[in-house]
């Protein structure tokens, strides 16, 4: 593209967006809304641009070119017609987030996983010569191999994403990741470790206040209140482990009669996983919500007596740290989870909650089974997860962190010119 004529603003910053509220509601649109509402009650001018053709290339045909959630403000790529070919269409996205950035002059641009944003925003920033930031949320190369068997991970496919990730990141001017295995991957692809940040998955808004009772929680999600709860607030999908939760649940529900599986959410493995608890017998001991409203998700963490996070091991799962078990500690519940090591950045062993081999369902009950039977230590966990995320991991904490190192860019970038 060529260089533009440009004069940005100081704290303005312009997010791109593969997906967002309102349209989507995934973990990865709730992370980009909170981080840019933290940012915004931080002082920040903020907007968000989303990927060329959304939300109509998902469904939402009556979309409009604007959105407002919360105060924060939401702009559609939607032309009239969408270039024929791959190579075309970047160029075609490119060109309209530009010209949003030449109006709204940030002095900052902010994207996130995975490298398609990064090839666009690398172009605009350079047209208008300021830095950008790229936020590495997952190893989508990984996710990708995780459904393809170990093959995959040695298919040329998969040497290309891996390839054209490390490409974006060392190119850019700062990259953001979620936690320290997902630094260390980071690392390795030989990438600076001072050019990394973590922003750690957080807890904001509903989170920050204190929690409820489990049965006034249940009682106004309409749950039986004299019930023991275990599950999970989750996408229903295989890497989750889900499966090996049922299993467990298997085993302890003929030594809790009261005890009920609850699994909130929505995903591809949602008809396998009703058939398992059908299988086993168990279908009327088990609550499948589907898909809530966010404004509900922090009332089902606080209907649980025990938060299940029963990822499967793989290399995705090693390295990404989830949003939800954070949730769930917010909420004062203990959290029984694999064994990995993202899930060790979360997890005190024995303070906050309890890790377990994964894969292993038998162990995971024999975890949940002493929880269950000991309401004071339930109660401790509860307490000791809740306060030391309200310690570590908010997203005002990590607003402030991105305004040192976006400050710190625009430095360095005067210095440079």
């Amino acid at each position: 593209m060529d260089r533009q004529d440009f004069d940005p603003v100081s704290g303005r910053v312009l997010h791109l967006l593969t997906n967002s509220l309102p349209h989507t509601t995934s973990g990865y649109a709730q992370r980009s809304h909170s981080i840019m509402l933290a940012q915004q009650e931080a002082g920040w001018d903020v907007l968000a641009v989303t990927r060329l053709g959304y939300p109509v290339q998902v469904g939402k045909l009556l979309a409009r070119g604007a959105d407002v959630v919360d105060g924060v403000r939401y702009r559609r790529l939607l032309p009239s017609r969408l270039a024929p070919r791959m190579d075309a269409r970047l160029q075609q996205q490119a060109e309209e987030l530009l010209q949003i950035v030449l109006e709204f002059k940030p002095s900052v641009l902010h994207t996130t996983t995975h490298f398609i944003n990064g090839l666009v925003v690398r172009a605009v920033a350079e047209a208008v010569g300021i830095p950008w930031v790229y936020e590495v949320r997952g190893q989508l190369a990984d996710t990708w191999a995780a459904t393809r068997g170990s093959q995959a991970r040695a298919s040329e496919k998969y040497r290309l994403f891996e390839e054209r990730e490390t490409d974006v990141m060392r190119s850019a001017d700062l990259v953001v990741t979620l936690g320290h295995a997902m630094k260390a991957k980071i690392v390795a692809a030989g990438i600076p470790a001072e050019k990394v940040l973590i922003a750690p998955n957080a807890v904001g808004g509903a989170f920050l206040k204190q929690p409820v009772d489990a049965a006034s929680a249940r009682r106004e999600l309409g749950l039986a209140e004299d019930m023991l709860y275990i599950g999970t607030v989750s996408s229903l999908v295989g890497y989750e482990g889900l499966d090996d939760l049922v299993r467990a649940f298997a085993i302890l529900a003929p030594k809790f009669p009261q005890l009920r599986l609850l699994l909130v959410g929505d995903g591809v493995e949602a008809p396998a996983l009703r058939e398992q608890v059908r299988a086993l017998g168990l279908a009327d001991k088990a609550v499948f919500t589907g898909r809530v409203p966010r404004e509900l998700a922090p009332l089902y963490h606080q209907a649980l007596d025990v938060f299940v996070v029963p990822r499967k091991n793989l290399d995705v799962t090693r390295a990404v740290t989830p949003l939800k078990p954070v949730e769930a500690l917010a909420s004062a519940r203990p959290v029984v989870a694999s064994d990995l090591p993202a899930l060790r950045e979360i997890i005190d062993n024995g303070g906050n909650g309890v890790l377990v081999p994964a894969e292993a369902p038998g162990e995971l009950a024999d975890a949940v089974s002493v929880l269950l039977a000991d309401e004071e230590r339930r109660g401790a966990m509860g307490r000791a997860g809740r306060s030391a995320v309200l310690a570590e991991r908010t997203w005002a904490a990590n607003a402030r962190a991105l305004s040192t190192r976006y400050a710190e860019l625009h430095d360095e970038n005067e210095e440079y010119e």
